[in-house]
Protein backbone atom coordinates (compact mmCIF):
# COMPACT_ATOMS: atom_id res chain seq x y z
CA UNK A 1 0.00 0.00 0.00
CA UNK A 2 1.26 3.40 -0.96
CA UNK A 3 1.87 6.09 1.77
CA UNK A 4 1.27 8.50 -1.38
CA UNK A 5 -1.17 11.40 -0.31
CA UNK A 6 -4.48 10.69 -2.01
CA UNK A 7 -4.82 12.94 -5.18
CA UNK A 8 -8.33 12.54 -6.82
CA UNK A 9 -8.80 13.01 -10.05
CA UNK A 10 -11.77 15.87 -10.31
CA UNK A 11 -13.67 16.34 -7.71
CA UNK A 12 -16.21 19.25 -6.64
CA UNK A 13 -14.76 22.52 -5.00
CA UNK A 14 -17.86 23.50 -2.26
CA UNK A 15 -16.41 26.25 -1.03
CA UNK A 16 -18.78 29.01 -1.32
CA UNK A 17 -22.60 29.61 -0.11
CA UNK A 18 -23.61 26.14 -0.60
CA UNK A 19 -24.67 25.47 2.58
CA UNK A 20 -25.91 28.49 2.83
CA UNK A 21 -28.42 28.14 -0.21
CA UNK A 22 -29.31 24.26 0.36
CA UNK A 23 -30.04 25.65 4.03
CA UNK A 24 -32.84 27.68 2.68
CA UNK A 25 -34.01 25.16 0.66
CA UNK A 26 -34.71 23.05 4.15
CA UNK A 27 -35.78 25.76 5.98
CA UNK A 28 -38.36 26.98 3.78
CA UNK A 29 -39.39 23.73 2.20
CA UNK A 30 -38.71 23.96 -1.12
CA UNK A 31 -36.65 21.17 -2.32
CA UNK A 32 -38.03 19.69 -5.20
CA UNK A 33 -38.86 21.02 -8.68
CA UNK A 34 -40.75 24.08 -8.24
CA UNK A 35 -38.57 26.67 -6.50
CA UNK A 36 -36.81 29.64 -6.63
CA UNK A 37 -33.02 28.44 -7.19
CA UNK A 38 -34.04 26.68 -10.44
CA UNK A 39 -35.26 29.60 -11.78
CA UNK A 40 -32.35 31.70 -11.15
CA UNK A 41 -29.90 28.80 -11.43
CA UNK A 42 -31.58 28.35 -15.47
CA UNK A 43 -30.95 32.87 -16.09
CA UNK A 44 -27.32 32.41 -14.72
CA UNK A 45 -26.13 30.08 -16.87
CA UNK A 46 -28.25 30.83 -19.80
CA UNK A 47 -26.70 34.82 -19.33
CA UNK A 48 -22.94 33.18 -18.60
CA UNK A 49 -23.16 31.53 -22.48
CA UNK A 50 -25.06 34.13 -24.19
CA UNK A 51 -28.60 31.96 -24.54
CA UNK A 52 -31.55 33.59 -24.11
CA UNK A 53 -32.60 30.69 -22.32
CA UNK A 54 -32.06 27.79 -20.16
CA UNK A 55 -34.06 24.90 -18.95
CA UNK A 56 -32.63 23.08 -16.24
CA UNK A 57 -32.90 19.01 -16.59
CA UNK A 58 -31.74 16.24 -14.06
CA UNK A 59 -28.40 15.50 -15.92
CA UNK A 60 -26.67 16.33 -19.25
CA UNK A 61 -28.33 13.10 -20.99
CA UNK A 62 -32.04 13.93 -20.09
CA UNK A 63 -31.13 17.48 -21.67
CA UNK A 64 -29.82 16.13 -24.70
CA UNK A 65 -32.55 13.39 -25.51
CA UNK A 66 -35.52 16.37 -24.84
CA UNK A 67 -33.08 17.79 -27.75
CA UNK A 68 -33.38 15.33 -29.97
CA UNK A 69 -36.88 14.30 -29.05
CA UNK A 70 -37.51 18.14 -29.48
CA UNK A 71 -36.46 18.27 -33.46
CA UNK A 72 -38.24 15.31 -33.99
CA UNK A 73 -35.95 12.73 -34.10
CA UNK A 74 -37.42 8.97 -33.51
CA UNK A 75 -37.36 5.68 -34.72
CA UNK A 76 -35.14 4.26 -37.21
CA UNK A 77 -33.75 7.85 -37.73
CA UNK A 78 -30.10 8.32 -37.80
CA UNK A 79 -27.97 11.56 -36.19
CA UNK A 80 -24.47 12.07 -36.52
CA UNK A 81 -21.98 12.22 -34.14
CA UNK A 82 -18.40 11.63 -32.61
CA UNK A 83 -17.22 8.50 -32.07
CA UNK A 84 -15.24 9.16 -29.25
CA UNK A 85 -17.18 10.82 -26.15
CA UNK A 86 -18.65 9.14 -23.09
CA UNK A 87 -21.58 7.15 -23.74
CA UNK A 88 -24.33 8.98 -22.83
CA UNK A 89 -24.30 10.96 -25.83
CA UNK A 90 -25.08 7.85 -28.21
CA UNK A 91 -27.38 6.71 -25.61
CA UNK A 92 -29.26 9.90 -25.49
CA UNK A 93 -29.69 9.00 -29.21
CA UNK A 94 -31.36 5.42 -28.40
CA UNK A 95 -33.70 6.71 -26.20
CA UNK A 96 -35.65 8.29 -29.32
CA UNK A 97 -35.30 5.44 -31.61
CA UNK A 98 -32.46 6.20 -33.62
CA UNK A 99 -29.46 5.28 -34.16
CA UNK A 100 -25.72 6.51 -34.17
CA UNK A 101 -23.60 7.16 -37.29
CA UNK A 102 -20.41 6.86 -35.31
CA UNK A 103 -17.15 10.02 -36.84
CA UNK A 104 -13.54 9.11 -36.13
CA UNK A 105 -11.49 11.90 -34.76
CA UNK A 106 -9.28 14.22 -35.57
CA UNK A 107 -6.10 12.43 -34.35
CA UNK A 108 -4.66 16.47 -33.30
CA UNK A 109 -7.65 17.87 -31.42
CA UNK A 110 -9.85 15.14 -30.83
CA UNK A 111 -12.87 16.38 -31.95
CA UNK A 112 -15.25 14.95 -34.78
CA UNK A 113 -13.08 15.20 -38.08
CA UNK A 114 -15.19 17.53 -40.18
CA UNK A 115 -13.16 16.03 -43.57
CA UNK A 116 -14.43 12.76 -42.45
CA UNK A 117 -17.73 13.98 -42.09
CA UNK A 118 -18.00 16.00 -45.36
CA UNK A 119 -17.39 13.71 -47.65
CA UNK A 120 -19.50 10.98 -45.72
CA UNK A 121 -22.39 13.68 -46.93
CA UNK A 122 -21.64 13.88 -49.84
CA UNK A 123 -20.63 10.54 -51.38
CA UNK A 124 -23.43 8.31 -48.71
CA UNK A 125 -26.31 10.93 -48.53
CA UNK A 126 -29.28 12.29 -50.91
CA UNK A 127 -31.94 14.09 -50.69
CA UNK A 128 -35.25 12.43 -51.31
CA UNK A 129 -38.71 13.43 -53.08
CA UNK A 130 -39.71 15.24 -49.70
CA UNK A 131 -36.35 17.46 -48.53
CA UNK A 132 -35.10 14.22 -46.34
CA UNK A 133 -31.42 14.11 -46.24
CA UNK A 134 -31.55 9.89 -46.63
CA UNK A 135 -28.69 7.60 -46.48
CA UNK A 136 -28.57 5.86 -49.65
CA UNK A 137 -27.88 2.34 -48.82
CA UNK A 138 -30.41 1.96 -46.53
CA UNK A 139 -33.01 5.16 -46.90
CA UNK A 140 -33.32 5.98 -43.62
CA UNK A 141 -33.74 9.76 -42.42
CA UNK A 142 -30.41 11.50 -41.33
CA UNK A 143 -32.41 14.06 -38.63
CA UNK A 144 -29.37 15.98 -36.88
CA UNK A 145 -25.46 16.68 -36.10
CA UNK A 146 -24.88 16.17 -32.10
CA UNK A 147 -20.91 17.12 -32.22
CA UNK A 148 -19.30 16.92 -28.74
CA UNK A 149 -16.80 19.39 -27.93
CA UNK A 150 -14.50 16.67 -26.33
CA UNK A 151 -12.56 17.48 -23.13
CA UNK A 152 -14.19 20.81 -23.42
CA UNK A 153 -11.96 22.22 -26.72
CA UNK A 154 -13.69 22.91 -29.54
CA UNK A 155 -13.50 22.32 -33.34
CA UNK A 156 -13.97 24.40 -36.23
CA UNK A 157 -17.56 25.55 -35.67
CA UNK A 158 -17.30 27.61 -38.83
CA UNK A 159 -16.77 24.65 -41.24
CA UNK A 160 -18.78 22.52 -39.23
CA UNK A 161 -22.05 25.09 -39.24
CA UNK A 162 -21.09 25.30 -43.33
CA UNK A 163 -21.66 21.71 -43.82
CA UNK A 164 -24.78 21.55 -41.26
CA UNK A 165 -26.33 24.55 -43.41
CA UNK A 166 -25.78 22.94 -46.98
CA UNK A 167 -27.43 20.04 -45.79
CA UNK A 168 -30.18 21.28 -43.81
CA UNK A 169 -29.07 19.58 -40.48
CA UNK A 170 -29.83 20.78 -37.23
CA UNK A 171 -26.93 21.01 -34.71
CA UNK A 172 -27.48 19.69 -31.13
CA UNK A 173 -24.42 20.48 -29.52
CA UNK A 174 -23.21 18.39 -26.34
CA UNK A 175 -21.35 21.06 -24.14
CA UNK A 176 -21.22 18.82 -21.20
CA UNK A 177 -17.76 19.10 -21.05
CA UNK A 178 -17.16 22.87 -21.88
CA UNK A 179 -18.78 25.01 -19.60
CA UNK A 180 -16.31 28.28 -20.02
CA UNK A 181 -14.81 27.37 -23.50
CA UNK A 182 -15.47 30.25 -26.44
CA UNK A 183 -14.85 29.47 -29.89
CA UNK A 184 -14.28 33.66 -31.51
CA UNK A 185 -15.80 34.56 -28.40
CA UNK A 186 -18.89 32.50 -29.08
CA UNK A 187 -19.97 29.97 -25.78
CA UNK A 188 -19.97 26.21 -26.42
CA UNK A 189 -23.66 25.50 -26.45
CA UNK A 190 -25.13 28.12 -28.48
CA UNK A 191 -23.57 27.49 -31.94
CA UNK A 192 -26.48 25.01 -32.85
CA UNK A 193 -30.40 25.23 -32.36
CA UNK A 194 -29.92 23.90 -28.89
CA UNK A 195 -27.13 23.24 -26.41
CA UNK A 196 -26.55 21.14 -23.94
CA UNK A 197 -24.51 21.26 -20.55
CA UNK A 198 -24.13 19.06 -17.74
CA UNK A 199 -22.82 19.72 -13.86
CA UNK A 200 -21.86 15.86 -13.03
CA UNK A 201 -19.55 15.79 -9.83
CA UNK A 202 -16.39 15.96 -12.31
CA UNK A 203 -17.81 19.10 -13.88
CA UNK A 204 -16.42 22.53 -13.53
CA UNK A 205 -18.91 23.54 -11.57
CA UNK A 206 -21.75 20.26 -10.00
CA UNK A 207 -25.04 20.19 -8.53
CA UNK A 208 -24.16 16.63 -7.80
CA UNK A 209 -26.33 15.34 -11.00
CA UNK A 210 -27.97 18.22 -13.63
CA UNK A 211 -28.20 19.38 -16.27
CA UNK A 212 -29.22 22.26 -18.94
CA UNK A 213 -30.46 23.13 -22.18
CA UNK A 214 -29.37 26.01 -23.94
CA UNK A 215 -31.53 27.70 -26.57
CA UNK A 216 -32.00 31.23 -28.50
CA UNK A 217 -35.11 29.80 -29.65
CA UNK A 218 -38.79 31.06 -28.08
CA UNK A 219 -40.82 27.89 -28.61
CA UNK A 220 -37.94 25.43 -28.52
CA UNK A 221 -37.66 26.88 -25.00
CA UNK A 222 -41.38 26.74 -24.21
CA UNK A 223 -41.74 23.08 -25.09
CA UNK A 224 -38.49 22.15 -23.69
CA UNK A 225 -39.94 23.32 -19.91
CA UNK A 226 -43.31 21.77 -20.54
CA UNK A 227 -42.36 18.27 -22.00
CA UNK A 228 -39.39 18.38 -18.99
CA UNK A 229 -42.39 18.90 -16.68
CA UNK A 230 -44.56 15.38 -17.58
CA UNK A 231 -46.32 17.85 -19.89
CA UNK A 232 -48.34 19.14 -17.07
CA UNK A 233 -50.74 22.08 -18.37
CA UNK A 234 -52.24 22.83 -15.34
CA UNK A 235 -50.55 24.21 -12.18
CA UNK A 236 -53.57 22.64 -10.00
CA UNK A 237 -55.24 20.31 -12.02
CA UNK A 238 -53.07 16.80 -13.08
CA UNK A 239 -53.86 17.19 -16.79
CA UNK A 240 -51.46 16.22 -19.05
CA UNK A 241 -51.13 17.31 -22.69
CA UNK A 242 -48.73 14.76 -23.77
CA UNK A 243 -46.41 11.98 -23.12
CA UNK A 244 -43.89 13.74 -20.90
CA UNK A 245 -40.46 13.27 -18.67
CA UNK A 246 -39.92 13.53 -15.27
CA UNK A 247 -36.61 15.57 -16.14
CA UNK A 248 -36.83 19.10 -13.72
CA UNK A 249 -33.34 19.71 -11.56
CA UNK A 250 -34.74 19.96 -7.97
CA UNK A 251 -34.70 23.17 -6.28
CA UNK A 252 -31.67 21.70 -3.40
CA UNK A 253 -29.64 20.79 -6.29
CA UNK A 254 -30.28 24.32 -8.05
CA UNK A 255 -29.07 25.81 -5.01
CA UNK A 256 -26.25 24.45 -4.98
CA UNK A 257 -25.59 25.10 -9.02
CA UNK A 258 -26.39 28.93 -7.71
CA UNK A 259 -23.66 28.90 -5.51
CA UNK A 260 -21.32 27.14 -8.23
CA UNK A 261 -21.87 29.88 -10.36
CA UNK A 262 -20.59 32.25 -7.90
CA UNK A 263 -17.06 30.73 -8.09
CA UNK A 264 -16.90 29.71 -11.70
CA UNK A 265 -14.90 32.26 -13.08
CA UNK A 266 -12.35 31.36 -10.13
CA UNK A 267 -12.24 28.00 -11.30
CA UNK A 268 -11.73 28.43 -14.72
CA UNK A 269 -9.08 30.18 -13.90
CA UNK A 270 -7.74 27.40 -11.73
CA UNK A 271 -8.46 25.01 -14.26
CA UNK A 272 -6.33 27.33 -16.57
CA UNK A 273 -3.26 27.43 -14.23
CA UNK A 274 -3.22 23.98 -13.63
CA UNK A 275 -3.49 23.26 -17.82
CA UNK A 276 -0.55 25.84 -18.31
CA UNK A 277 1.37 23.76 -15.17
CA UNK A 278 1.23 20.58 -17.16
CA UNK A 279 2.06 21.48 -19.97
CA UNK A 280 5.29 22.93 -19.24
CA UNK A 281 6.41 20.79 -16.71
CA UNK A 282 5.50 17.54 -18.99
CA UNK A 283 6.65 19.15 -22.56
CA UNK A 284 9.38 17.06 -23.76
CA UNK A 285 8.80 14.46 -21.15
CA UNK A 286 9.21 10.86 -23.29
CA UNK A 287 6.72 11.19 -25.64
CA UNK A 288 3.89 13.07 -24.01
CA UNK A 289 2.10 15.16 -26.73
CA UNK A 290 -1.25 16.93 -25.57
CA UNK A 291 -4.53 17.86 -27.21
CA UNK A 292 -4.23 20.45 -29.52
CA UNK A 293 -6.01 24.05 -28.81
CA UNK A 294 -7.34 25.92 -32.17
CA UNK A 295 -5.92 29.81 -31.44
CA UNK A 296 -9.43 31.21 -31.78
CA UNK A 297 -10.33 28.68 -29.16
CA UNK A 298 -10.56 29.83 -25.18
CA UNK A 299 -10.49 26.02 -23.42
CA UNK A 300 -11.56 25.43 -20.34
CA UNK A 301 -8.65 23.30 -19.51
CA UNK A 302 -11.69 20.64 -17.88
CA UNK A 303 -10.29 17.76 -17.57
CA UNK A 304 -6.59 17.43 -18.56
CA UNK A 305 -5.02 14.68 -20.30
CA UNK A 306 -2.06 13.88 -21.85
CA UNK A 307 -1.29 11.20 -24.77
CA UNK A 308 1.49 8.84 -24.46
CA UNK A 309 2.36 5.16 -25.29
CA UNK A 310 3.00 4.55 -21.69
CA UNK A 311 -0.57 5.50 -20.92
CA UNK A 312 -1.18 1.93 -19.26
CA UNK A 313 1.60 1.46 -17.46
CA UNK A 314 1.29 5.03 -16.18
CA UNK A 315 -2.26 4.65 -15.24
CA UNK A 316 -1.51 1.54 -13.28
CA UNK A 317 1.57 3.01 -11.41
CA UNK A 318 -0.18 6.29 -10.66
CA UNK A 319 -2.93 4.90 -9.09
CA UNK A 320 -1.04 2.63 -6.67
CA UNK A 321 0.74 5.43 -5.70
CA UNK A 322 -3.10 7.17 -4.77
CA UNK A 323 -2.33 9.38 -7.66
CA UNK A 324 -5.96 8.95 -9.80
CA UNK A 325 -5.93 8.67 -13.14
CA UNK A 326 -8.29 7.31 -15.73
CA UNK A 327 -7.95 6.25 -19.37
CA UNK A 328 -9.80 8.27 -22.64
CA UNK A 329 -13.39 7.36 -23.20
CA UNK A 330 -13.42 4.11 -25.47
CA UNK A 331 -14.94 4.46 -28.85
CA UNK A 332 -18.47 3.79 -29.37
CA UNK A 333 -17.89 1.28 -31.92
CA UNK A 334 -15.74 -1.02 -29.06
CA UNK A 335 -18.92 -1.01 -27.12
CA UNK A 336 -21.43 -3.91 -27.97
CA UNK A 337 -24.75 -1.93 -28.27
CA UNK A 338 -22.94 0.29 -30.50
CA UNK A 339 -20.97 -2.31 -32.28
CA UNK A 340 -23.16 -2.52 -35.45
CA UNK A 341 -23.00 1.36 -36.20
CA UNK A 342 -22.14 2.77 -39.85
CA UNK A 343 -18.32 4.09 -38.36
CA UNK A 344 -16.84 6.36 -40.45
CA UNK A 345 -13.26 6.48 -40.58
CA UNK A 346 -9.84 6.22 -42.54
CA UNK A 347 -7.03 4.92 -39.73
CA UNK A 348 -9.35 5.00 -36.49
CA UNK A 349 -7.86 7.46 -34.76
CA UNK A 350 -10.33 6.73 -31.91
CA UNK A 351 -8.69 3.53 -31.14
CA UNK A 352 -5.30 5.28 -30.95
CA UNK A 353 -6.40 7.92 -28.56
CA UNK A 354 -8.11 5.39 -26.48
CA UNK A 355 -5.00 3.37 -26.08
CA UNK A 356 -2.80 6.68 -25.53
CA UNK A 357 -4.55 9.29 -23.70
CA UNK A 358 -5.41 9.19 -19.91
CA UNK A 359 -6.57 12.22 -17.81
CA UNK A 360 -4.58 13.31 -14.60
CA UNK A 361 -5.51 15.07 -11.12
CA UNK A 362 -6.68 18.30 -12.12
CA UNK A 363 -9.66 19.35 -9.83
CA UNK A 364 -9.72 23.26 -9.24
CA UNK A 365 -8.75 22.38 -5.65
CA UNK A 366 -5.44 20.90 -6.28
CA UNK A 367 -2.36 22.30 -4.68
CA UNK A 368 0.57 23.36 -6.45
CA UNK A 369 2.61 21.18 -4.54
CA UNK A 370 0.54 18.26 -5.80
CA UNK A 371 0.43 18.98 -8.73
CA UNK A 372 4.39 18.85 -8.14
CA UNK A 373 3.80 15.73 -6.71
CA UNK A 374 1.94 14.41 -10.06
CA UNK A 375 4.44 15.71 -12.99
CA UNK A 376 7.29 14.44 -10.88
CA UNK A 377 5.87 11.14 -10.12
CA UNK A 378 5.07 10.99 -14.38
CA UNK A 379 8.70 11.62 -14.95
CA UNK A 380 9.86 9.08 -12.47
CA UNK A 381 7.57 6.46 -14.16
CA UNK A 382 8.07 6.81 -18.14
CA UNK A 383 12.12 7.79 -17.62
Amino acid sequence: MSNQKFIPLSVPNISGNEWKYVKDCLDTGWISSVGSYVTKFEEEVAKYVGAKYGIAAVNGTAAIHICLKLIGVGLNDYVIMPNITFVATANAIKYTGADPILIDADPDDWQMDLELLENFLQNETAFDGEGHLIHKKDRRKIKAILPVHVQGNIGNMDHLMEIANKYHLPIIEDSAEALGSTYKGQHAGTFGLMGCLSFNGNKIISTGGGGIILTSDDKLAQRAKHITTTAKTNSLEYHHDEVGFNYRLVNVLAAIGVAQMEGLDKFIARKKEIGAFYRENLNGVADIRFQQIRPDVSFNNWLFTIQTKHQKKLISELNAQNIVCRPFWMPMYKLPMYSNCIYVSKQDNCDYIHKTCMAIPCSTSILDEELEIVTSQIKKIVA
